[in-house]
């Protein structure tokens, strides 16, 4: 009867571990399933732990059980050793299946993070250069603008400036002809002397129209 009690005993410890285990791979079947973060948490380190603490209590059970075996058992029991030891052959392979595939998930997510992380930065430099490059592009075309207007100013001044030369030598040679004629006809001296004046009057207004418009133009460039 003792050695009978001492089976059924060996027995119902493994029958009673391997519910267990069978509860906790349930659940750790569940947490690799779902399980995307990169870092490992307490709850996932304690079920581990405690699937490997069952395995090794359920292998020193079967260990015990396959002694009783070894010592005489009958077939029948030779054979429920079997199965109980193909139960933990089963369970330990699992497990460590497991547990690799939930690593392997850590590394994928973790070299995903460093890629997103690396991406973001290469972004952020790309739009900084960006930006920089955008802000000179503004300036040059703010300044080729501004180049360009106060060339057009400088040429309407010069246009001017031209015309100005052009009709002080004209009248400066209708002024020569006149001091002429007026040296051979004094009789009309005055009244050569009155257009000579209404003349110098002309270009005098002449020269304040011209300086206006000038003044006037170079208020709008700098205005607009």
């Amino acid at each position: 009867m003792e050695v009978h009690t001492s089976w059924d005993s060996l027995r119902k410890q493994a029958r009673k571990l391997e519910a267990q285990l069978d509860e906790q791979m349930n659940a750790y079947r569940k947490l690799v399933s779902t399980n995307i973060s990169t870092k490992a948490d307490a709850a996932e380190s304690d079920l581990e732990s405690w699937i490997e603490r069952l395995i090794k209590q359920l292998h020193q059970v079967n260990s015990q059980m396959q002694a009783w075996v070894s010592s005489g058992g009958s077939d029948m029991v030779s054979h429920t050793l079997t199965r109980h030891q193909e139960i933990l052959q089963d369970i330990t392979q699992e497990f460590y299946r497991l547990r690799s595939s939930l690593r392997a998930k850590k590394e994928h997510a973790s070299l995903l993070d460093d890629f997103k992380e690396f991406d973001r930065t290469r972004l952020d430099l790309e739009e900084g250069a960006e930006s920089e490059q955008h802000i000179l592009l503004k300036e040059h075309a703010s300044i080729s603008r501004n180049t360009g207007h106060m060339d057009n100013v400088i040429s309407q001044a010069q246009a001017t400036l031209g015309a100005l030369v052009f009709q002080r030598s004209t009248f400066g040679g209708i002024n020569s002809k006149l001091s002429n004629v007026s040296s051979r006809l004094p009789t009309v001296n005055n009244i050569l002397s009155a257009i000579k004046r209404k003349k110098s009057m002309d270009t005098l207004i002449l020269s304040l129209v011209a300086s206006v418009c000038i003044f006037l133009i170079l208020i709008y460039w700098l205005t607009k």
